[in-house]
């Protein structure tokens, strides 16, 4: 019972669903701090978060830095071309292999973050919390500096592009989005995912004027 309440839990929380126990190993190539390919599987590390590419962070003068670019330079200093075996725990909704990763026995995740190299990302898990905590006590790392988790920065990503890019027709305000499954989603204002959606004409994506338009162009409305 309490697994199935934690793949609910992960579903409610933007992940695709359990997929089955996939063990996979490959040699690895970072993306980011947080993603890598292993093999031929695009992975994205379970329960850590690293600061994306082009993220900054503040020094003790007030200066800005790119420590997004800084992390996954470490991770790829540290990991790249090795072998590492992977568990797969879910997919995420852009298809990428939610897993718990070793290297040499050791969890990658657990490493990064006791590193500082990334943060333990509690929303979908509590594993690495007192990693954290001790590289926050320790000064290890990204917590020698002054930055935004990468959620909340992501989050303020999404929303300045959507501010950046409003509706042509102010009477025409209903998002129609292409996942990345192919499925045609249409986000009514107000709902959960109106604001961090950003609409791609170039993708087959569009504005409609009416939830009946959008259903008749094979459009469905979203969930949440």
């Amino acid at each position: 019972m309490l697994r199935i309440c934690s793949l609910l839990v992960l579903g409610a929380l933007g992940f695709a669903g359990p997929v089955g126990a996939q063990v996979f190993s490959g040699a690895i190539e970072v993306i980011d701090g947080d993603t890598f390919d292993v093999g031929h599987m695009r992975v994205r590390l379970y329960g850590v978060d690293a600061p994306e590419i082009g993220q900054t962070c503040t020094n003790a003068g007030g200066a800005a830095w790119d420590c997004g670019t800084w992390v996954s330079d470490q991770v790829r200093a540290r990991f790249e071309g090795q072998k590492a075996r992977c568990e797969e725990v879910v997919q995420d909704l852009y298809g990428r292999s939610v897993a718990r990763c070793t290297l040499r026995g050791k969890d990658m995740g657990r490493v990064l973050v006791q590193a500082g190299l990334a943060l333990a990302y509690r929303k979908y898990s509590m594993a690495y919390d007192l990693d954290e905590k001790g590289a926050v006590v320790a000064g290890r790392g990204l917590h020698a500096y002054v930055m935004a988790r990468p959620e909340e920065y992501r989050r303020a990503v999404r929303a300045e592009r959507v501010a950046q890019k409003p509706a042509p027709d102010p009477a025409c305000v209903i998002k129609g989005n292409i996942n990345s499954k192919g499925r045609r989603i249409y986000h009514m204002p107000g709902q959960d995912h109106y604001d961090r959606t950003s609409i791609s004409t170039e993708r087959g994506e569009r504005w409609f004027c009416s939830e009946r338009n959008a259903r008749a162009a094979g459009w469905r409305r979203a969930k949440r």
